[in-house]
């Protein structure tokens, strides 16, 4: 997607080879104007997918997930990394190691929203090493929920998880794919 890769170029931060600072437009500070053409762009690459529910994980996938999710016409559900007291009763949980925080999370989401009839939109901002949408994928197949595909804002391409996430049959589409990176160069797909 154009758009995104251009802002990405004009706003994005390159730590290093592997960090992309996206904080001013995607992940903290949040334009929603952007967003609105991102959900769009999903909504059209997956038209005709019956899909009934947008499963992300908290918290920077939640934005993306809510606006995609207006298009489409269907509600999220976002995995929470925490239990809170206003989750009773039986949860769906999987262990996600994460890039960006180092350690791993135990995610949860209560079987109240995620069962056999649903049809999965995986929703998040970055696709690195494929951790986060390898434990959405975990969680969906707990609850018997098919997965029509993956939407992902940035996929880093030089690192696995794409091509890892595809070879296990999931679609996936990445509105903005980065073939190498270096402070003050981008080089997309």
């Amino acid at each position: 997607m154009r758009e995104l890769e251009e802002r990405i170029c004009r706003d994005g931060i390159v730590e290093d080879a592997e960090v992309l600072k996206v904080d001013s437009f995607l992940n903290h500070q949040m334009d929603v104007e952007l967003f609105g053409a991102m959900g769009r762009e999903w909504a059209r690459l997956f038209a005709g997918e019956g899909v009934n529910k947008i499963l992300t994980i908290e918290a920077s996938g939640i934005g993306i997930a809510c606006v995609a999710a207006q298009q489409f016409g269907v509600p999220v559900v976002f995995a929470k990394k925490s239990r809170t007291k206003n989750i009773a009763g039986e949860v769906y949980h999987t262990d996600v190691p994460s890039f960006t925080h180092g350690g791993s999370s135990t995610v949860i989401v209560s079987k109240r929203f995620l069962g056999p009839a649903d049809r999965l939109l995986l929703i998040d901002d970055f696709l690195a090493n494929g951790a986060a949408l390898e434990g959405l994928i975990d969680l969906a197949r707990q609850a018997g929920a098919a997965v029509a595909g993956a939407g992902v804002a940035v996929e880093k391409a030089f690192q696995p998880g794409g091509a890892r996430i595809r070879a296990g049959g999931v679609r996936v589409e990445a509105l903005a794919r980065i073939k190498s990176m270096s402070p003050g160069r981008i080089e997309f797909c």
